[in-house]
């Protein structure tokens, strides 16, 4: 979806470590409970996150600043960092109204910027990871590259709603977090029915959900739509990008062969039903993918 070019962003919301390195460790051992936490919802093999686990990267030894020349809706069109700013702010701008009919709070995560790696709450992290969230420091981090691979990698659109989906589905386990459902992936990891799987569906819901309503949440400064009205197209784009980061996908293409008892995340279909689920009805409840026997 395009932005409203007169809406007004506010890049305070995403810090921008682009290019300002990666920090020192420092032993406050936090353990490797978080970090495999992570490798699960990310569908990662922990391997990859071998020997962070007993110490962790303090965000605050890394300078930090807000991502730069993202002003207006019309920013948001042109750059993809302005994309991520503006799609931070109308998910922050979305989400607790909408909590607040279930009488819960939303406490506003934090967003990252980088390239490369970057220190978080859960350890040092790399650009393999890809996007993720970190519920040690309640933090959505992006690394711009990965939209290209998601597209030349996966065979995702590069549309902007399947970009929007990707920091959507990251704030979606924020929401998590804060109902108490996030930590049900580390319980059950891996399946085709797991609470991994079940976790990341769920997120994809979430999603979804914010869709349904994003062309009508105002910016609070101006009173506009931050989002101009969707189109089939932009529907297209995200179940594109649902589909290309399907277990079953992923997995054929690695390796020529599906596996379902590693999934961690969900096949194409999962993902794109869960993700439809949420735009069609508009209603957390229905997201419900612990709730069902099959998901």
């Amino acid at each position: 979806m395009s932005f409203n070019d007169n809406v007004q962003l506010d890049p305070s919301q995403v810090q921008d470590r682009r290019g300002m390195g990666r920090g020192g460790k420092v032993g406050i051992g936090l353990g490797g409970g978080i970090i495999l936490l992570i490798a699960s919802l990310l569908g990662i093999n922990p391997g990859l996150l071998e020997g962070l686990a007993g110490s962790t990267q303090d965000p605050g030894t890394q300078n930090q600043g807000t991502a730069p020349a993202c002003a207006t809706g019309a920013d948001a069109d042109a750059r993809l960092d302005c994309r991520i700013t503006g799609t931070v702010n109308s998910l922050n701008a979305f989400w607790p109204a909408y909590l607040a009919q279930y009488d819960r709070e939303y406490p506003q995560p934090g967003t990252v910027i980088f390239e490369g790696g970057t220190n978080t709450g859960c350890g040092a992290a790399t650009s393999d990871v890809g996007p993720f969230y970190c519920p040690a420091d309640s933090t959505a981090y992006f690394d711009p590259g990965f939209f290209q691979d998601l597209v030349d990698r996966f065979g995702s659109s590069g549309g902007p709603l399947a970009q929007e989906y990707v920091v959507a589905h990251e704030f979606g386990h924020h929401v998590q977090n804060v109902l108490g459902n996030l930590d049900r992936a580390q319980q059950d990891p891996q399946g085709p029915e797991s609470g991994a799987v079940r976790v990341e569906l769920q997120a994809d819901c979430y999603a979804g959900l914010w869709v349904r309503y994003a062309t009508t949440q105002e910016d609070p400064q101006t009173g506009l739509p931050f989002l101009d009205p969707l189109t089939e197209q932009d529907l297209q784009d995200a179940l594109s990008a649902a589909s290309a980061v399907g277990d079953d996908r992923i997995q054929e293409a690695a390796t020529g062969r599906v596996s379902p008892e590693a999934w961690t995340h969900g096949s194409s279909a999962q993902r794109q039903k869960w993700f439809y689920q949420g735009y069609k009805t508009g209603d957390i409840n229905q997201c419900d993918t612990f709730g069902v026997a099959a998901p």
